[in-house]
């Protein structure tokens, strides 16, 4: 690692560390880039992501780095040029795992308000916060660890009203290779294929977003060997997979029909990120496909085994959260740890000096690599003020308790 530029330090000589952990992770960020001109570039539009103030647009970015004459290189590096972000992102995960291994990789949605229509992926939708919304969908995968977070890959989802229009497709670069997918497959596939190819630790997947057709799903993770748990809702169609508890004769039901059947097994548990005991109760379960209203002889359609698992936050009352996963025989108290990694991811993304502050729903380009570029960016901004925030600085030791034992089955 180099040593920090004169502008790593703030007036009286003191280092500011977001610029010193910037000026490291910038060597190892833009090594994959074959012409000095585009390190430069790239140094420039991270360091302008960290000091801007307000909207991380280009035009303010290259106010703060460079003034108007650098605007039209940098709206060419991010929206015009030739450089993959793929290996970026590749190397951002590979630095955070060098100085603290991930516990989990947790997928994680954004939903970016557009008020116009010529973004990339630009639809009506529905967000879990704020209801009916217009603009863009992405998920995130984010590297999580009990103490920070900060995601390393991304994912855009293209409705069918950008897929299905030729016109749409060109104006926006959309390339041959992407085709239509649910939410649910594109949340999967974002950390998959990052697993599949990238060299990162083998860890748990927190799926922090509501899935619908389980089987599916949970299907592929279990064939590529990867432990998750997903979210699901109480209305979420499951089979008792337990032949000596309540509802095993009973066929499809929901899933919260399903844990108020077993609320006797409740047991107090403290997952880290929680102040006081949460009520927990898991239980194996099947899921027979999409459509089916009855368990056929032996179950023989059930597809794979599932722990159901649910959390209450009081003894009264429907359960608070509903989770499912393949890691069939990981206790309560572990699974419940792992969730509340996804729970930091979003602490993290809205937290002061992070996730907006850095511009990741911030691009106002319309090509599908622009969004990418500047994404992948902002993304490396998140982990700068992430890093400094924590003050870490040197690789440190991993305590798994726990985590690291779970197996997709």
């Amino acid at each position: 690692m180099r040593a920090p530029s004169w502008s790593a330090y703030r007036p009286g000589g003191l280092p500011d560390l977001r610029e010193s952990v910037a000026c490291g992770l910038g060597d190892v960020l833009f090594a994959s880039f074959a012409r000095r001109d585009q390190r430069r570039k790239g140094e420039q539009y991270l360091r302008g992501l960290l000091r801007t103030q307000g909207r991380k647009s280009i035009r303010n970015i290259a106010a703060q780095v460079g003034g108007s004459a650098t605007e039209q290189s940098l709206h060419h590096f991010i929206s015009s040029s030739t450089w993959d972000w793929r290996p970026v992102r590749e190397a951002l995960a590979g630095y955070l795992t060098e100085l603290t291994a991930p516990k989990a990789w947790v997928v994680h949605p954004l939903s970016i308000s557009k008020a116009g229509d010529q973004s990339v992926g630009v639809d009506y939708g529905v967000d879990p916060c704020n209801g009916v919304f217009r603009g863009q969908r992405a998920f995130g995968v984010w590297h999580a660890t009990e103490t920070f977070s900060t995601p390393v890959n991304w994912r855009l989802f293209l409705p069918d009203l950008w897929l299905g229009d030729e016109e749409r497709r060109r104006q926006a670069e959309i390339p041959e290779e992407m085709g239509r997918e649910s939410l649910e497959q594109c949340a999967a596939t974002a950390v998959l294929e990052m697993l599949g190819s990238w060299r990162v630790p083998a860890r748990p997947v927190v799926l922090n977003t509501h899935i619908n057709r389980i089987a599916a799903t949970m299907g592929r993770f279990t064939a590529a060997g990867v432990p998750v748990i997903a979210r699901i809702r109480g209305t979420a169609q499951l089979m008792m997979g337990d032949p000596a508890l309540p509802g095993y004769d009973g066929g499809v039901m929901e899933a919260q029909r399903i844990l108020a059947g077993v609320r006797g097994l409740r047991r107090p548990v403290r997952a880290a990120g929680q102040d006081g005991d949460t009520l927990a109760a898991a239980v194996r379960v099947a899921c027979a496909g999409e459509l089916p209203t009855h368990r056929r002889a032996g179950a023989s359609d059930a597809v794979g085994g599932l722990t159901l698992v649910g959390e209450w936050r009081g003894a009264q009352g429907p359960p608070t959260a509903l989770w499912v996963t393949n890691a069939t025989s990981a206790p309560a108290e572990v699974l419940l740890r792992l969730t509340r990694l996804g729970g930091r991811a979003c602490q993290d993304f809205a937290g002061a000096g992070a996730g907006e502050d850095v511009g990741l729903k911030d691009f106002e380009g319309r090509s599908f690599r622009g969004w990418h570029r500047h994404i992948t960016l902002a993304s490396a901004a998140h982990a700068v003020a992430a890093l400094a925030g924590t003050g870490a600085a040197a690789p440190t030791a991993w305590e798994p308790r726990g985590l690291d034992g779970l197996r997709a089955t």
